[in-house]
């Protein structure tokens, strides 16, 4: 076969994947999220008036100690933003959210597109 053929054929095949692919409906709404995560769980926890211990997240989650740490420094404070208290209380450590503003489904998609848009100026796509 000769070069123009082949690109012709597969200029159609490409087009035809195009439009396939646009027309596939959306089975999950988007902003939608899961119930009965590990990270709802340890949120849950950490609302209590009184908190919770590390010991105690790790016994929700079966995750190691250090993993707790990195939950709380990656997704409760820099992605959710919420202020972790700790405080001593005997001989464990408490943790617990202040003033805690939880966001779902089109409230923490619009946080996020402010973000985006702060920061780099336009609406990542």
């Amino acid at each position: 076969m000769s070069p123009s053929k082949t690109s012709g054929k597969t200029e159609l095949s490409r087009a035809k994947s195009r439009a396939n692919g646009l027309v596939r409906p959306r089975t999950v709404p988007p902003g939608s999220t899961r119930g009965g995560t590990k990270q709802e769980a340890v949120l849950a926890l950490l609302r209590q008036p009184k908190g919770t211990t590390i010991a105690a997240i790790m016994k929700a989650t079966g995750w190691q100690q250090h993993s707790v740490r990195g939950f709380f420094a990656a997704v409760v404070r820099k992605k959710l933003g919420l202020t972790l208290i700790s405080e001593k209380a005997g001989d464990e450590r408490v943790y617990r959210v202040a003033g805690e503003i939880f966001m779902t489904g089109a409230a923490e998609i619009a946080r996020e597109t402010v973000y985006a848009t702060n920061r780099f100026g336009t609406r990542d796509q």
